[in-house]
């Protein structure tokens, strides 16, 4: 059974052919970089890092941070403001899977949709800071007729030694980690402190340029992937994949997301390890 959710993220974005959704430019989302300790907390919000398929709702239709179309049902997106929501379409801990076919389907599934819940963090066109959005934001959510539209709950960042408790709270009770957003950032469709991540590891996106046959048990599918990082860095993806992936293994061009543990010497990731295909 393909239970891996980097491997449903390849097969349903296989699925998808070119012409069955409209795609457009993608969305100027905010991205984050990584907390790292040391980094000052002051005027940051904390909230839970929710592991599922990150939307942005235009107003009239939800898109993928790629810019594909997501063909929800129209009770789903009905109840949405007319402004602007950037947020993530989750299922629950531990249910990335689900929330990745049920988010890919071009026949919209009411009974996948009905666990599904749409957690806005942030109005992308509010005037303002992050902590004036904030406020803007509770004000028009939830609505009273649609529980599946959530405003993620959000509290004032303390201390480190707060925030690796809350991180390991979260973890332990099968959260993927936490999210900073600087009190005082604007919205601005870039990588950059004003938004943080806070996981138990690092991760980051590199692009797959080659397949490395396997040898051993793996003789006769992939070994290993050769990746780029978006700053020109090649190595090696050999750990992390199951047997499904080693068979059908991410297509060359595709971007996959890996964990790892500091860095070597000359730059490269320590122990790099694949998670998973980029969700859109």
């Amino acid at each position: 059974m393909l239970n891996r959710r980097s491997l449903l993220l390849a097969a349903f974005g296989l699925a998808i052919a070119p012409a069955a959704l409209s795609r457009e430019a993608a969305p100027s989302l905010m991205l984050a970089e990584t907390y790292r300790p040391g980094m000052s907390l002051a005027d940051y919000w904390v909230s839970e890092k929710y592991d599922g398929v990150r939307a942005y709702w235009d107003g009239r239709q939800l898109w993928t941070r790629g810019g594909e179309r997501i063909v929800a049902p129209a009770w789903f997106t009905a109840p949405l403001p007319k402004q602007p929501l950037d947020g993530e379409l989750w299922a629950g801990r531990g249910r990335f899977s689900h929330a990745v076919s049920t988010a890919r389907n071009q026949t919209p599934n009411d009974v996948a949709w009905h666990e599904m819940r749409f957690m806005a963090f942030d109005l992308p066109t509010q005037p303002g800071d992050f902590t004036a959005r904030l406020a803007a934001l509770r004000k028009l959510l939830p609505v009273t007729d649609a529980p599946w539209v959530v405003p993620v709950p959000q509290e004032r960042a303390t201390t480190h030694e707060a925030l690796q408790a809350l991180l390991d709270k979260t973890v332990k009770m099968g959260g993927e980690g936490l999210m900073l957003h600087r009190g005082a950032s604007l919205y601005k469709g870039e990588r950059g402190n004003d938004l943080l991540k806070v996981k138990p590891y690092e991760d980051a996106e590199a692009r797959v340029i080659e397949h490395l046959p396997g040898k051993g048990r793996h003789s006769s599918r992939l070994g290993a992937l050769v990746v780029e990082t978006p700053e020109g860095k090649r190595f090696r993806l050999g750990t992390g994949l199951t047997d499904a992936e080693r068979e059908n293994p991410p297509a060359i061009g595709t971007w996959v997301t890996y964990r790892y543990n500091g860095l070597t010497a000359k730059g490269l990731p320590r122990f790099a390890r694949f998670m998973r295909v980029r969700e859109g």
